[in-house]
């Protein structure tokens, strides 16, 4: 049986989705202080109920919402997140002014957001699974990876109803490889995930074409759009790809693609929690 987008909660509502990407990296109020409490509150004030963040678990077990897998980027801390206990990796804080949240956290204080859930490490994937048990949260959240064996192994071990990404779709056989196309527009995941380019022999190319968004539509799939840290996000494409008919796009400057939205007759609701 073909599993369809319009079956799953966290992916029920009116589209385009617009996801917060590590709570809206690049809001101006967020620079710096990406995957924080403080990132995701702006979001939600700025109206995102759907927003993106990373998994990582720390070396006693605690599921961790954040990107890297050393604190030495954004932190004032360094060290992998999985050779430190939680008690370190609490004192570390981002910008040298928020701290690093849980996922439990994040799944607490907001109560209505749906999350989309980049598992980064296999040790993260069954704390990342526990952690969604306790708070039942499997249907407000999608599970994505770069590891296909990830995302199957979150489907076996939550159900039918979790929403999922598909795999490694981020590359440039989706755009030019017919076989290919058609196994992923086969796959259980309900939604597409891909970058909206790829760099391949040294030159950019167009991944989300009108006719890969037709085929995932025609199988019932969403797709959703994000970008590289190369890649140009602005209102012109947003606007492009929103006219080429994306459902969902996962975006670091969130309060353009909320200007951009609004433009086209699609406000935001979501809300901030109160």
């Amino acid at each position: 049986m073909s599993v369809r987008a319009a079956d799953f909660p966290y992916l029920s509502g009116p589209t385009p989705l617009a996801l917060a990407h590590r709570g809206g990296a690049l809001l101006p109020d967020n620079v710096g202080l990406e995957n924080t409490l403080g990132a995701f509150r702006r979001a939600r004030a700025l109206g995102y109920r759907h927003l993106e963040t990373d998994a990582h678990v720390t070396a006693d077990g605690e599921v961790v919402a954040f990107h890297d897998d050393s604190l030495d980027r954004v932190t004032d801390a360094e060290g992998r997140i999985a050779d430190l206990p939680w008690s370190e990796v609490s004192q570390a804080r981002v910008g040298g002014v928020e701290p690093v949240p849980r996922l439990a956290d994040l799944l607490e204080e907001m109560p209505d957001a749906l999350l989309n859930i980049d598992v980064k490490a296999d040790a993260a994937l069954e704390p990342t699974v526990e952690v969604l048990r306790r708070h039942g949260a499997v249907e407000r959240v999608c599970i994505g990876s770069f590891s296909e064996r990830r995302v199957r192994a979150a489907r076996r071990a939550l159900g039918p109803r979790l929403a999922t990404a598909a795999g490694p779709v981020g590359t440039a056989a989706l755009r030019f490889t017919p076989d290919v196309v058609a196994r992923v527009l086969h796959t259980p995941a309900p939604v597409l995930q891909v970058p909206a380019h790829h760099r391949v022999a040294g030159r950019v190319v167009e991944l989300v074409t009108p006719g890969f968004v037709r085929r995932a539509h025609a199988a019932g799939k969403q797709v959703h759009v994000w970008f590289h840290s190369w890649s140009v996000e602005d209102a012109p494409e947003y606007h492009r790809l929103l006219d080429l008919g994306v459902d969902g796009v996962v975006a670091d400057r969130i309060d353009v693609l909320a200007d951009v939205l609004a433009e086209r007759g699609r406000p935001l609701t979501g809300g901030a929690v109160g």
